[in-house]
């Protein structure tokens, strides 16, 4: 009469041992959920969630996708209390197609003299409202431009912007982006040395577009 599990002694049609490694490995490689391994795969979502809930595996939105370590998350109470800018160096696309379409070898042919485009990105702590530029450069002058625009999409959205989080780019050091930010009342703050975290809405906000 003593108790025991009421799971079964045999299960025939259990996912096989090598398709549950093959999920398990795309899950702790590319950080994906059940839907979009599943498709990778070729199995049924609710298949790949059984797997990775029976190993244990933490959900994606628990972790931070680029460490694998658990997220610390704060929001601000409201929008415009805390904008988070950024830039973002990426290279131009070759004519014919860069490396991702014609593999790394073939891809380092056209590579040379491309050249880079600056994403120029500020996102709102509260709503995560964002507004994006792809510029030139990232020169103190375009840095500038780019806000004074940024600026007036917030505040046609209704938003009142308090105060602006930036990293300790060589753009907004100078007179100029202080003045700027002045004259509008609004205040400016750094990020700590190599600590993107802080600046954790943009630097996801990059990411995400990167990834889609």
């Amino acid at each position: 009469m003593t108790d025991r599990s009421s799971r079964p002694h045999t299960s025939p049609r259990r996912t096989p041992t090598r398709t549950e490694r093959r999920i398990i490995k795309v899950r702790v490689l590319r950080r994906w959920g059940p839907a979009r391994i599943a498709y990778l795969l070729g199995l049924n979502p609710a298949t790949v969630h059984r797997v990775l809930t029976r190993y244990h595996l933490a959900r994606l939105t628990h972790l931070d996708r680029a460490t694998g370590r658990a997220i610390r998350r704060y929001e601000r109470d409201r929008p415009g209390e805390l904008i988070h800018v950024d830039i973002k160096k990426l290279g131009n696309i070759p004519d014919g197609g860069g490396h991702k379409a014609l593999g790394r070898q073939a891809g380092r042919k056209t590579r040379s003299g491309a050249g880079y485009r600056y994403l120029h990105n500020a996102v709102d702590d509260h709503s995560r409202l964002a507004y994006s530029e792809i510029l030139t450069d990232e020169k103190k002058e375009n840095a500038v431009a780019f806000w004074q625009r940024a600026h007036t999409f917030f505040t046609q959205a209704g938003i009142t912007i308090e105060r602006v989080l930036t990293d300790n780019g060589s753009c907004y050091k100078p007179h100029l982006w202080r003045n700027s930010l002045a004259q509008q009342g609004v205040s400016h703050k750094r990020t700590r040395p190599y600590r993107p975290q802080t600046n954790g809405k943009v630097e996801r906000f990059n990411r995400t577009l990167l990834d889609e």
